[in-house]
């Protein structure tokens, strides 16, 4: 028998429902829930059963409609995006192959060398394969045992781990001990030579001149002929700028003779160049234009065929100034004079100072090397040896001391060092200035400034190869025989790029492959940094910049390594010479310099010169001209790039084994090849 529904209850129910809008009396904090009845399990409704079911049906047609939208428009995002990635990677590959196709006609870069680097790359990634799989498998630190049946992988590792320990581990050592015996060697050099400076700079050392031609009354007749050179080639951006400060020099102007030596092969540049020497003699200064219709012998072959005119045995010294060199207007009155009474005296060295040293980073770490040059080793030699090599301009020859060192000669491509070595076996002495600067311009780019040091390093190597033995014969003090062969050749021309390129960046990798072999942390970190140091010492303002100084020389070592090799084995790229492109930083600047200090000359000659003259508008011609020059590209160097791979393929292998500071030197060190070989230091182009 069923039960009665109690409708009255349920009609209460839903009038208490109404009255509380819809709340819930479970959930409402005002209302007792002690007392209260619970709501029944099953409320009645009316559902219209048919109706639902056509709504559901249209809401899932729906929901799968806007599905399909949806992943279409997903896939088409994602083919869009894969197209672009694609036209990106191969618009990257192409500009990269062009740009290193552009980079391999340096010759360098087709050397025997860069196929070494690229074989050693290859060996090096398999290596690392075979370590990560042995470390993955626990083969890193227990050694497999090739009796063991664990596969033929196994097998070739254990084996592997033979051959290392026996046959390539021990003479790796033995190369990494000799490598570590010249550094050490040449740190001690650099230490000397630093301790040289600093007791010149507390006994206040320094070359005194007997006399000084702004102090008494001089005659015109007092002052020596002076012939001044400036050998260029191609040099529209800068010639102005030379010839300028050359022509203002303080001295009289009836003993002093100014050679522009033009070997120019462009027509519009030497044109200019022309047009710049007759605005000068028509101020009256007594300035010439030479140019060789044979361009043999490259700088020395210019400066051999000026000192063969007829007028030159007038003259009783010769200066030589670069044409991106602009000597102050009393260069000649600080140096000349150191001759007077100095009858053996054959050369007087001034120092570089850089318009552009803050120029980017690449011109810093230049000016780190070149103060070093000149304030350590040009002054100390100068000081204790009367000896250096010339640095082939901003300095001053007694033109009898070139004509019995035999003059000129075209075997080198280092003249400079050449004439200097010659003169010194000959008796000669030299003094270097340091206090007396003349400004030049630092290449800003790094291709500019590879091929620079690959001249540097090469031509050395050739001139020890040819002066070896007139050396052994020469008739001076075997001191000095033993400072021109081991010291000034052997130590820091053949010595230091030799380990400074094997120890770091060959050496160190193998040994995180080959772990019998090690280098310790002080040769890794400790005497670098100190030598760093050292090195920073005669720039102040460059501290900031040990660490990419140091990784820097590192990165320039394939350079002056391959150089070092082309030149001692005389390969061809030994013999090339490339003009150091310039960029003529200071020319506005030094054009409005040049108009105030000729105009006491014009009013002393009486010459007038008309508006056409003005060096400002010679310099909005040129700069016209340079706009229709090519657009410059980033290159890609392929050593360097390549040398970034293995240097950070063995800094994972370092990290395996947990070496802290062999994983941090390769990490970095390889990150320096990397930006190097990207042309990402130095001046950026497109």
């Amino acid at each position: 028998m069923s039960r009665t529904p109690n409708y009255e209850f349920q009609e209460w129910w839903n009038k208490q429902r109404e009255k509380n809008n819809n709340v819930d009396p479970l959930n409402d904090p005002k209302l007792d829930h002690s007392h209260s009845t619970p709501p029944p399990l099953f409320t009645a409704l009316d559902v219209d059963s048919s109706s639902s079911s056509v709504a559901a049906k249209k809401e899932r047609s729906r929901s799968a409609r806007q599905l399909s939208w949806v992943c279409l428009l997903k896939f088409q995002q994602l083919a869009a995006s894969l197209g672009w990635l694609s036209g990106g990677i191969f618009h990257l590959a192409r500009t990269a192959h062009r740009r290193i196709v552009d980079s391999a006609s340096l010759r360098g870069d087709s050397s025997r060398l860069y196929r070494a680097i690229r074989v050693f790359l290859v060996v090096v990634i398999v290596l690392l394969g075979f370590e990560l799989v042995a470390y993955f498998k626990g083969w890193h630190f227990r050694r497999p045992d090739p009796s063991d049946v664990l596969g033929m992988l196994a097998v070739v590792y254990a084996t592997w781990v033979d051959v290392r320990a026996r046959y390539l581990s021990p003479p790796l050592q033995s190369l990494a001990n000799l490598c570590t015996v010249l550094f050490i060697v040449q740190s001690v050099d650099r230490v000397v030579l630093i301790l040289g400076c600093f007791w010149i700079k507390f006994r206040r050392l320094k070359p005194v001149a007997s006399v000084d031609y702004d102090v008494g009354d001089h005659s015109v007749e007092d002052f020596p002929m002076v012939l001044v050179q400036i050998p260029m080639c191609n040099e529209r951006e800068v010639y102005q700028q030379s010839i300028g400060a050359v022509c203002i020099l303080d001295w009289p102007k009836e003993r002093m003779l100014v050679q522009v030596l033009d070997d120019s092969d462009e027509v519009d540049t030497q044109q200019l160049i022309k047009a710049e020497v007759h605005k000068w003699q028509q101020r009256g200064v007594r300035i010439i234009y030479r140019h060789r219709l044979i361009r043999t012998g490259y700088k020395a072959g210019n400066l051999k065929s000026a000192m063969g005119c007829d007028y030159v045995k007038d003259y009783e010294f010769v200066a030589i100034f670069d044409a991106d060199f602009q000597p102050t207007p009393d260069f000649l009155k600080k140096t000349v004079p150191y001759f007077k009474g100095k009858d053996d005296l054959a050369l007087v060295q001034a120092r570089w100072a850089f318009v552009n040293k803050d120029e980017n980073l690449l011109t810093r770490l230049q000016n780190i090397n070149l103060s070093f040059h000149f304030e350590v080793e040009q002054q100390v030699n100068g000081i204790f040896l009367n000896f250096f090599g010339f640095n082939g301009t901003a300095g001053v020859w007694r033109i009898k001391a070139l004509e019995e060192s035999g003059g000129w000669l075209e075997r080198t491509t280092v003249e400079d060092m050449d004439i200097a070595v010659r003169a010194h076996l000959c008796g000669w002495k030299f003094i270097f200035l340091n206090d007396v600067k003349c400004l030049c311009e630092l290449p800003e780019t790094y291709e500019a400034y590879k091929k620079q040091q690959h001249r540097w390093h090469s031509g050395p190597m050739q001139l020890f190869r040819l002066c070896f033995f007139d050396i052994i014969r020469s008739k001076v003090s075997w001191a000095k025989k033993v400072n021109l062969i081991f010291l000034f050749f052997l130590l820091r021309k053949l010595i230091l790029p030799f380990y400074s390129f094997t120890l770091f960046c060959i050496i160190l990798p193998l040994t995180m492959f080959l772990p019998k072999a090690e280098l310790p942390a002080w040769v890794v970190c400790y005497i670098p940094g100190v030598m760093s140091l050292l090195s920073v010492l005669p720039a102040p303002r460059s501290f900031p910049f040990i660490v990419p100084y140091l990784l820097f020389e590192n990165t320039m070592s394939v350079t002056k390594f391959n150089a070092m090799i082309s030149g001692l084995f005389r390969f061809g790229s030994s013999y090339e010479w490339v003009v150091t492109k310039k960029l003529g930083r200071s020319s506005e600047t030094d054009l409005v310099a040049f108009e105030k200090e000729s105009e006491p000359l014009m009013r002393s000659t009486s010459l007038h010169r008309s508006n056409s003259d003005s060096g400002i508008e010679e310099l909005s011609k040129l700069e016209l001209s340079k706009k229709t020059g090519k657009t410059k590209r980033n290159r890609l160097f392929r050593k360097e790039l390549y040398l970034a791979f293995i240097l950070l393929t063995a800094s994972v292998r370092s990290l395996l084994s947990a070496q802290g500071i062999h994983f941090y030197f390769l990490l970095f060190q390889g990150i320096s090849f990397l930006v190097v070989g990207l042309d990402l230091i130095g001046e950026q182009v497109s």
